[in-house]
């Protein structure tokens, strides 16, 4: 059967709504983009870590099991979460479930995003959840890391927006004579992190922040919004003189829950 022009039209709008629709809530949630960055100096010893960021937990679904899966057989020297697993103290019982997904001889090392601090999440039942998982919660403190015959720092900052980051305070007494790992929940924190750092010699061999989740909703890579502590930071690579930092889109949604050019992303670096 022939279309006139009027079907025609009608029949591609159906089809373009269509498919905006099915990418925005399910394509780009549901399907992570699994990313690698090689950021090592040498060929030998290096550290493979996992970064995972604005997981937004409320149930266990397909797509957590699928990233937990990924990770159980990459076998990652440390999983690095920046913030954002969950909202509300009603949802520490699935973030308990989420980890126990995951391989517990695999160190894991976590900070605070602004949900956790805006939901009030009780600190000490989350730092008991991450403990019972072998990981650490940090809250402007170095942990070093052990592994691979070497020694690296991680520094967990507090959260921007709701919180009370001090990069001075969580690097005092490190070696710096060792690599370190920033997790920084906002990326606009970055410039703080930058001007101590250049201050006290300290130059980050990675900043990992999360927030912005890629705009979520974005129309030719540009995005109708971002939150507040995104400073002018979006997605993806940042380097100066001082840093490199790597800003992640992250797994799960907030306000509406569609993505939009801003597909849902983990992360897998050599450091």
């Amino acid at each position: 059967m022939k279309l006139n022009r009027r079907q025609f039209i009608l029949k591609m709008v159906l089809g373009s709504v269509s498919f905006v629709v099915l990418d925005s809530f399910w394509l780009e949630t549901n399907f992570i983009e699994w990313t690698e960055h090689d950021i090592s100096v040498t060929e030998s010893n290096k550290i493979k870590a996992v970064h995972l960021t604005d997981l937004h937990l409320h149930r266990i679904k397909s797509v957590h099991e699928s990233i937990a899966d990924r990770i159980n057989k990459e076998r990652p020297d440390v999983i690095l979460f920046t913030g954002d697993s969950i909202e509300r103290n009603k949802y520490l019982t699935v973030l308990d479930d989420f980890l126990g997904l995951l391989n517990i001889q695999i160190p894991k090392v976590a900070i605070l995003g602004n949900k956790e601090s805006s939901g009030r999440i009780d600190l000490q039942k989350l730092k008991d959840i991450y403990g019972t998982y072998n990981g650490n919660l940090l809250i402007n403190e170095p942990y070093l890391l052990k592994t691979n015959n070497r020694e690296i720092n991680i520094i967990g900052l507090d959260d921007l927006v709701h919180g009370n980051p001090d990069f001075r305070k969580a690097t005092e007494g490190i070696d710096t004579t060792l690599s370190t790992i920033v997790l920084n929940h906002c990326p606009a924190y970055r410039e703080q992190i930058d001007l101590i750092g250049e201050e006290q010699y300290i130059k980050p061999t990675l900043i990992l922040s999360g927030h912005t989740h890629g705009g979520q909703v974005t129309f030719f890579g540009k995005p109708f919004f971002t939150p507040q502590g995104s400073g002018e930071y979006v997605k993806g690579w940042y380097n100066n003189d001082i840093s490199k930092m790597y800003v992640s889109k992250g797994i799960g949604t907030t306000s509406i829950p569609i993505r939009f050019g801003a597909r849902a992303e983990a992360s897998i670096f050599y450091i």
